[in-house]
């Protein structure tokens, strides 16, 4: 397909992400409070929006480094 998007992904960024999907959907299924990210997992998870934002051709913030 000519619309694919890849990404690669180091392990932690994956475990991150993995993480997160999975007590997002195993808290909203359970109607449970979602805990709150580490600092770490915080910075990795920003890091991955972004560059899949920019491969889907977002808009980037002011604040985004290749603006700079």
């Amino acid at each position: 397909m000519t619309d694919d998007i890849s990404l690669r992904l180091d392990r932690a960024t994956a475990e991150g992400l993995y993480a997160t999907l999975y007590e997002v959907g195993e808290h909203v299924a359970a109607g449970s409070p979602i805990t709150s990210p580490t600092t770490d997992e915080v910075e990795r998870l920003g890091r991955l929006l972004r560059d899949l934002g920019h491969l889907l051709g977002r808009t980037c913030s002011p604040s985004c480094d290749h603006l700079a």
